[in-house]
This record gives structure tokens, C-alpha cells and sequence, in this order.
């Protein structure tokens, strides 16, 4: 009887043995889950002539806005890890704004995620665009996709918010559908709306949200660009 209750014994270990080996080792190449808040800009002003990176400041309502889409990431129910901005003032004023409900996060700035003009079909936008900066919007672009865009490196999820500009979030956009890049400008995209990208551990990609501005009211939402009107930022006082 001693034999046999041993014999079970010893084949059980042997049973479970492998399992435990291959969950331990499952368990160590497990990888998290890359999380890219793309935001883009709040509306800025557009009369400004200066030079992006000393003026065309944002607005009130450009920097109230930057407040809404600042409350609606705090209340996602994920630990950022990471904020970075194009080198633009009216990028960085918005990354600002957002820094202070996140002040654990160091505001990271790039020059990669400059608003640029890629190639697009509408002849009416190429004409203005030299070969040379169309070329070099192409090269940034393509270079920072290739920094950002990436898994994460370890068993811990990322969650990265990133504050640029609406051509440079569309062009990512149509690189994570793997669609032509030239139809970029097919798609509208609300100043401080939400486009929201999963880097799976495979490295493949989920587009989550594009341009979501729930957080935004209607009379608060803006394009800015093209012929969209500024709009001002009005508040009520009750008498």
C-alpha cells in the first residue's frame, strides 16, 4: 500500500512539474500593453504671424479646452507614465496645461511631432508645399512613428500621452490602419480631441478613438485651419 500511495505521489510531481516550469517561464515573457493618448492642441491665434515656436499662443478658449481634455484623462482609470509634446507653443502651452493635474510626469518635448504637411492627393494643398519640406514632413513623421509606436518592453502596461498637432496625429493614424498615407486629410480632427492607439505585445495595433471630443462642448468645439471661424470663449455670469 506504502508502494503505491509513493508511485502516485511521484507521478503527480512528474504530471505538474512541466506546467509549473511552463507558466513560470509563460509568466517572465508576458508583455504589457502600449497605450498612446494622441492629443491634439487646443485652438490657438490664428491673426498671430510670428514665428510657432514664440507665438500663436493658445487662445481662452484654446486653454480651456486643454482643461476639459485634462479632466477626461483623469478620469481614466490608468497610471500615465509618460508626457511629450511637439516643440510648437500652442503644443507645448496645451502639454502645460495637462502637467499640472499630472505633475509625477516630466513634460517631454520632440521636434519629430512638428505639425507638417505630408503628401496628400488635394493638388489645391501641394501647391503652396516645396518638394524638399514635403520630403522632410515625410522623414520626421516616419521617424518618430517608428520611436513611438513600439510595445512595451516589459510586462508592464505604458500609457503614453503625447500633445502634437491634427496632420501629424492623421498621418499616424492612417499608418496604424495601414492605409495609404496620402489620405491623411480625408479625416477632421477636433483641438483637444482624443485619438487613442493600443500597441499590443505582438506589436500589432488597435485604433481605440480618433478625435473624440466628448469632453468638449458643441459651442466649445474647434477645427482651427482651413476656413474654420475662431471661435471665442464665452462664460456667464449670472447677475
Amino acid at each position: 500500500m506504502k508502494i503505491f500511495i509513493i508511485t502516485q505521489i511521484i507521478f503527480l510531481i512528474i504530471l505538474v512539474l512541466p506546467f509549473n516550469l511552463y507558466s513560470q517561464n509563460s509568466s517572465e515573457n508576458q508583455k504589457g500593453t502600449r497605450t498612446i493618448y494622441l492629443i491634439r492642441h487646443g485652438e490657438y491665434d490664428q491673426t498671430d504671424t510670428t514665428d510657432s515656436d514664440i507665438g500663436k499662443k493658445l487662445t481662452p478658449l484654446g486653454i480651456a479646452q486643454a482643461r476639459l481634455v485634462s479632466a477626461r484623462l483623469k478620469g481614466i482609470p490608468a497610471e500615465f507614465t509618460s508626457l511629450t509634446s511637439s516643440t510648437m507653443i500652442r503644443a507645448r502651452e496645451t502639454a502645460i496645461v495637462i502637467n499640472q493635474d499630472f505633475p509625477e510626469l516630466k513634460l517631454q518635448q520632440s521636434d519629430l511631432i512638428r505639425e507638417c504637411t505630408p503628401p496628400t492627393w488635394r493638388k489645391d494643398i501641394m501647391t503652396d508645399e516645396t518638394e524638399t519640406d514635403l520630403n522632410m514632413c515625410v522623414e520626421n513623421l516616419e521617424k518618430a512613428y517608428k520611436e513611438i509606436f513600439v510595445p512595451s518592453p516589459d510586462s508592464k502596461d505604458r500609457n503614453d500621452i503625447i500633445v502634437c498637432h491634427g496632420n501629424v496625429i492623421r498621418y499616424f493614424v492612417t499608418k496604424v490602419l495601414n492605409v495609404d498615407t496620402m489620405s491623411w486629410l480625408q479625416m477632421s480632427i477636433t483641438n483637444c480631441s482624443l485619438t487613442i492607439i493600443r500597441v499590443l505585445p505582438d506589436g500589432s495595433m488597435k485604433l481605440d478613438a480618433f478625435s473624440d471630443y466628448g469632453h468638449i462642448p458643441e459651442n466649445m468645439r474647434t477645427f482651427t485651419g482651413g476656413e474654420n471661424i475662431p471661435k471665442e470663449l464665452i462664460i456667464n455670469e449670472e447677475k
